[in-house]
C-alpha cells in the first residue's frame, strides 16, 4: 500500500482539470452547511430511530464469507449502541444504494466508487475508512493478465477483450477507464471489447482461470485472495499500477437520529482489533484500525474522475 499522495500519469490527468467536481445532492435531501453530504433531518418526524440496525458490507467478495468476517465487530456495535445488529449480504452496488433510499439499510461500508452515487442518491453519511497503524490507506488498480497470455504491457490489450467489474466501480470501470483514454488512446468498443463480471473476485478468478485474457481490479481484493489461497500469485501477471486512491468509506443513512449516529461512530473508533476476524481479514491487505474521513476531502479525486468521465448522479 503506498502513501495517498503517490502520483502516476492520471493524477497528473485528474489535476489537470476542475480542482472538485460537480457534485449535488438528491432533491430529498439537504446540504446548508455545504460539506456534501446530507443533513441530518431537523424535523423529528422524518428520523428514524430502529431497534435493529441493518449492516451491509459492499459486495465485492462471498457475501458468506464476511458475514463471518463482521460478526465480531456487529456484536461491538451492539454492545456500544444497545441495538440488535444484522449483517446483510448484497449482491450488487445498485442492491446495496437502494436498499439505503429505501429505508432498509441503516449502516454500510460502500466502495470507492459507488460512494458519491450512495452520498448523492441515498443519503448515505461517510465517516470512517480502514487504514494502517500508521495511518496510511487506500489501494492501486490493477491490470493483471495470465502467464503466457499474450499480453506483456497494456497496449498489448489492443484489439482483444478486457474485463471490468460494475460501471459504478471506481478501480473496477472508472480510473480504468480514464487511464485507458488518457495515457494509453484507447476505448472500450473501439480498441478493446469490453465485458463485466460483476465483481473484483470474479474478475480476478476469470484471469486466473484463463476466461479473461485482461482485466481492472483492485489490489487489495486481489492481495485477501492470495492470501486466502483461492488463487496463486503464479496465476497473476500485473501490467499496471494506478495511483493510490481512497478504500471503502463506512458511514449510515442520513437520517437516523444524532444520537444513534453519534454512537454507531464510537462503535467504530473504538473497536478493538487485537485478535479479531476483522484483523486476520484486512490486515492482508494493510488496514487494521478505522480512522476518521471526510466525503468532501477524501473523495475528491474520486468526483474528479467522476467528472472527467462523464458521470453523472441519475437518482430514479
Amino acid at each position: 500500500m503506498k502513501p495517498f499522495a503517490t502520483l502516476t500519469a492520471v493524477a497528473a490527468l485528474m489535476l489537470a482539470g476542475p480542482a472538485q467536481a460537480e457534485f449535488a445532492l438528491d432533491s430529498r435531501f439537504v446540504d446548508a452547511d455545504g460539506d456534501l453530504i446530507a443533513d441530518i433531518p431537523t424535523d423529528a418526524a422524518e428520523l428514524s430511530d430502529p431497534a435493529t440496525l441493518i449492516f451491509a458490507y459492499t459486495p465485492v467478495e462471498d457475501p458468506a464469507v464476511y458475514a463471518e468476517v463482521w460478526q465480531g465487530f456487529l456484536d461491538h456495535m451492539a454492545e456500544v449502541t444497545g441495538r440488535n445488529v444484522q449483517f446483510f449480504p448484497v449482491q450488487s452496488n445498485a442492491a446495496q444504494i437502494e436498499a439505503m433510499r429505501a429505508g432498509r439499510l441503516h449502516v454500510a461500508g460502500f466502495n470507492t466508487g459507488s460512494n458519491p452515487l450512495a452520498v448523492a442518491c441515498a443519503g448515505f453519511r461517510p465517516f470512517a475508512m480502514m487504514a494502517a497503524e500508521d495511518g496510511s490507506f487506500g489501494y492501486e488498480m490493477e491490470i493483471i493478465t495470465y502467464p503466457d497470455s499474450g499480453i506483456a504491457t497494456v497496449e498489448d490489450i489492443r484489439g482483444g477483450q478486457m474485463a471490468f467489474t460494475a460501471e459504478t466501480s471506481n478501480s473496477g470501470f472508472k480510473a480504468p477507464s480514464a487511464i485507458l483514454s488518457a495515457e494509453f488512446n484507447m476505448a472500450a468498443d473501439t480498441d478493446f471489447e469490453p465485458v463485466f463480471s460483476g465483481a473484483h473476485d470474479n474478475s480476478i478468478l476469470g484471469v486466473a482461470n484463463r476466461d479473461y485474457p485482461a482485466a481492472a481490479v483492485a489490489n487489495s481484493v486481489l492481495a485477501r485472495m492470495f492470501e486466502r489461497d483461492v488463487i496463486t500469485p503464479e496465476q497473476i501477471v500485473s501490467i499496471y499500477t494506478s495511483q493510490t486512491f481512497p478504500t471503502t468509506g463506512y458511514g449510515t443513512a442520513h437520517n437516523l437520529t444524532p444520537e444513534l449516529q453519534a454512537s454507531i461512530q464510537d462503535a467504530f473508533f473504538t473497536f478493538d482489533w487485537t485478535g479479531s476476524a476483522l484483523l486476520e481479514e484486512f490486515a492482508n491487505s494493510g488496514e487494521s484500525q478505522f480512522i476518521p474521513i471526510t466525503f468532501q476531502n477524501d473523495w475528491a479525486v474520486i468526483r474528479t474522475i467522476d467528472e472527467a468521465s462523464g458521470v453523472t448522479y441519475a437518482c430514479e
